[in-house]
């Protein structure tokens, strides 16, 4: 859970400056976040988290000369966050996208520069609207985090597998590890439901 919500804020906070690049007026700024967004989402989680544990080391062993080993759990968390932040981006730009445009219009024949329309009129209506995905993108994360047993992040799955070679009890290891996962999910989802709910009643009250 804590690698998946260091991830996921991570994930957050890049996605949130992509997403508003990919909507820049600057044509460089826009083509480097859809290089980024369509390079990530275009390749697998495990591959991305190889890459980073053994190839950026091995790559820097190449330039420096000196070996630069990386920690499993700060390469598998930056592996996560920057692979969550892709999608993050995409949830974001959607977002921005879906408040209408006379808002902005609104807001700007009050004097408000660009970053002021952003930061007060568009993001928050748009922060309503991309709870739903973000709950599904942590859900997702939440599940994708088994891919760190492979650099030896000893999360849920790979504490199972210990387990299991001690034991050799794989059927009822297994399956304790799928309900952990599933109630972890159900959970997360009720309480996105709940905080959608909450939105909004708020809504509704203004």
């Amino acid at each position: 859970m804590w690698i998946t919500a260091l991830a996921v804020t991570g994930g957050v906070v890049i996605g949130l400056v992509m997403g508003i690049a990919r909507l820049a007026d600057n044509f460089l700024v826009r083509t480097l976040a859809r290089i980024y967004i369509d390079f990530i989402r275009g390749t697998p989680l495990l591959v991305q988290i190889l890459l980073l544990y053994f190839g950026i080391p091995h790559l820097l062993l190449m330039i420096t000369k000196q070996q630069m080993p990386i920690n499993v759990y700060v390469a598998g968390v930056t592996a996560c966050a920057i692979n969550s932040g892709a999608y993050v981006a995409e949830i974001v730009r959607a977002g921005i996208q879906s408040i209408e445009r006379g808002q902005t219009e609104a807001a700007r024949s009050l004097g408000m520069t660009k970053g002021q329309t952003m930061r007060y009129i568009i993001l928050p209506q748009a922060f309503k609207r991309i709870i739903p995905p973000l709950g599904n993108e942590f859900i997702a994360m939440l599940k994708d985090t088994s891919l760190l047993m492979v650099i030896g992040v000893e999360e849920l799955t790979r504490k199972g597998q210990l387990y299991i070679s001690v034991t050799f009890a794989s059927f009822p290891v297994y399956l304790g590890i799928l309900l952990i996962y599933l109630v972890m999910t159900l959970s997360i989802s009720r309480l996105v439901t709940y905080a959608e709910r909450r939105l909004a009643v708020s809504d509704y009250s203004n």
